[in-house]
C-alpha cells in the first residue's frame, strides 16, 4: 500500500471512530455554599461540579466537626498543628486556620480539580484569616508515603496535633489506608487526637463503617465517642434505607494507648 493510500485510509478511521462533539455530556459548573462560623466570618465556600470522590457536597461530617472544633479550640486548635484528610470544600481546615492554629495542611486526593479547589477555598478566605495563618493544600492519597505532608512542618516536629477526618468511612476498602495515615501523621504525644465523623449514608452498611474503629484500635488507638448529632434533614432525600440514622452524625476521638506511648 503506497503512503497515500495509507492517509487516506487514517482519514477514514478518523471519521469512522471520532467522537461527535456532543458526544460527552458537559462538565457541571462549581457550586457554592455559604458558611458563617461561630465567630461571626462569612465564608463561600466552592465545590467542584462533580467529582467521582465525592468533593462535591458540602458534608453534614465537616459542618458538625467544624462546630466540635470550635467549641474544643483550647485543647484542639489554638496553637496546634492540624491535618485534614479528604477535605472536599476544607471547611474545617480553614476554620482552624481562623480560630489560630498554628500550621494547617489541607488535603485532598491528588487530582488536580481538587487541590485546586482547595487552593481556591484558601484564597477566597484570605480577608478573614488573620495575618499569621498558615495555611496549605496537598494531594494525599491515603496509604501512600506522608513525607510531603510532614515536611510541611517546622524542623523538629514530629507530626500533627490534631487530625480531621469528616465523613470518609464510606470508603470501606480504605480503612486499612486511613489507619496508617493516621499512625504516621499523628503526633505521639498524650494531647493529639485524631477526629473521626460521619454519617452512615448506607445504614445497611452501618456495621462496615463502624469497623473502622476495630482496626483502629488494633493500630493502638483508643476510640472515645464524643458526638451524637440528628440533623435537620438528610443530605440525599431520594436515598433508601433509616433516615434517622442518614440524619444523624456520629464523632469519634482517636488517641494514642499508653503503651503506644512508650
Amino acid at each position: 500500500m503506497s503512503s497515500d493510500e495509507e492517509d487516506v485510509l487514517d482519514g477514514i478511521r478518523n471519521i469512522i471512530f471520532e467522537e461527535p462533539s456532543d458526544y460527552y455530556p458537559p462538565p457541571k459548573p462549581a457550586t457554592f455554599e455559604s458558611k458563617t462560623l461561630q465567630t461571626g466570618e462569612a465564608l463561600q465556600l466552592r465545590l467542584v461540579g462533580y467529582n467521582p470522590l465525592w468533593g462535591h457536597h458540602l458534608w453534614n461530617g465537616a459542618q458538625v466537626v467544624t462546630d466540635y472544633l470550635y467549641d474544643h479550640a483550647r485543647d484542639l486548635v489554638h496553637g496546634r498543628t492540624v491535618l485534614e484528610l479528604g477535605a472536599g470544600a476544607g471547611l474545617p481546615s480553614i476554620a482552624a486556620a481562623i480560630w489560630g492554629a498554628k500550621q494547617v495542611v489541607v488535603t485532598d486526593y491528588p487530582d488536580e480539580d481538587l487541590v485546586e479547589n482547595l487552593q481556591i477555598n484558601i484564597d477566597a478566605a484570605k480577608d478573614v484569616l488573620p495575618r499569621s495563618a498558615n495555611i496549605v493544600a496537598k494531594g494525599h492519597a491515603w496509604g501512600a508515603s506522608t513525607e510531603p505532608l510532614l515536611s510541611c512542618l517546622r524542623p523538629g516536629w514530629c507530626g500533627f496535633d490534631t487530625l480531621v477526618l469528616a465523613d470518609l468511612l464510606f470508603n470501606h476498602g480504605q480503612h486499612a489506608a486511613l489507619v496508617s495515615t493516621i499512625q504516621s501523621t499523628l503526633v505521639h504525644l498524650p494531647h493529639a487526637r485524631a477526629l473521626v465523623f460521619f454519617t452512615p449514608y448506607t445504614p445497611w452498611k452501618f456495621d462496615k463503617d463502624m469497623a473502622f474503629f476495630d482496626l483502629a484500635r488494633k493500630g493502638g488507638f483508643q476510640v472515645v465517642k464524643v458526638v451524637e448529632k440528628v440533623m435537620d434533614k438528610v443530605m440525599f432525600k431520594d436515598d433508601r434505607g433509616d433516615e434517622l440514622l442518614r440524619r444523624t452524625v456520629f464523632g469519634y476521638e482517636l488517641s494514642y494507648e499508653h503503651t503506644a506511648l512508650e
